[in-house]
């Protein structure tokens, strides 16, 4: 076994696994992120169709989305260039396909931030970028926010994409929870296996060019809008 470097630190792991915990306060519990709809639709209504929608549609549309975006958000980061990072804040909010889901990314990229001045202090990189996105009317992506969040830990970018792939379909399947009979190791037991259907997505992410970015799901998109408008609702998106 080879020994880590010494001057290596991995402080930022513990921390960085903090921002995924399920309690830490982002609100992402309160959203499904248009899952309710497809549930609603009757187009993912058990284990078998949820798991259909989570390896062919969530995770290719995370690897065409938010982690291109998260990686390219981090290495801006690094000097910081500002105009890049804005660049990017508008993209990954245009990416989102309707006006709730893009509500959903910012709510939850902002209280991300915000909360990451709280715990890390006023001085760093996160406040840093709430006072430009502020000044300057920036969208607050949820996956500019992990970037933002994971550099300002020191996590390396492959440790903070792994972090947006987790978060975003812990989240999906957490939602499926409450709106189908699903279990522990039913739930948990497709979580691990489209976490490691996204590998191979994290790995292409840093390469992908702008213009390939983007998905086309009318199915997905249609069933968030008619979920916008719902008369009963359990989650927010």
């Amino acid at each position: 076994m080879t020994e880590p470097a010494a001057n290596v630190s991995a402080a930022w792991i513990a921390r960085l696994l903090q921002t995924t915990d399920s309690f830490y306060p982002t609100g992402t519990y309160a959203h499904s992120f248009g899952l309710e709809g497809l549930v609603q639709a009757g187009a993912v209504r058990d284990r078998a169709t949820l798991r259909d929608f989570l390896l062919t549609q969530a995770v290719p549309q995370l690897g065409r989305t938010e982690l291109p975006i998260a990686a390219r958000a981090w290495d801006a980061a690094a000097a910081p260039d500002w105009d890049t990072l804005r660049t990017l804040c508008a993209l990954g909010a245009a990416l989102r396909g309707t006006r709730e889901l893009r509500a959903a990314s910012a709510a939850i990229g902002a209280q991300r931030l915000d909360f990451a001045v709280t715990v890390h202090g006023d001085t760093g990189l996160a406040a840093e970028f709430n006072r430009r996105a502020a000044s300057g009317g920036w969208p607050r992506p949820s996956c500019v926010a992990a970037a933002i969040e994971g550099r300002a830990l020191g996590a390396p970018r492959e440790a903070v994409l792994a972090a947006v792939l987790y978060g975003a379909l812990s989240a999906l399947v957490a939602a499926a929870v409450k709106l189908l009979r699903l279990g522990q190791n039913a739930s948990h037991t497709l979580l691990a296996e489209a976490l490691a259907a996204g590998e191979v997505e994290i790995a292409a992410a840093p390469g992908r060019a702008l213009e390939e970015l983007g998905t086309f799901n009318p199915w997905w998109d249609i069933a968030s809008a008619r979920h916008e408008t719902a008369d009963f609702r359990l989650f927010i998106s």
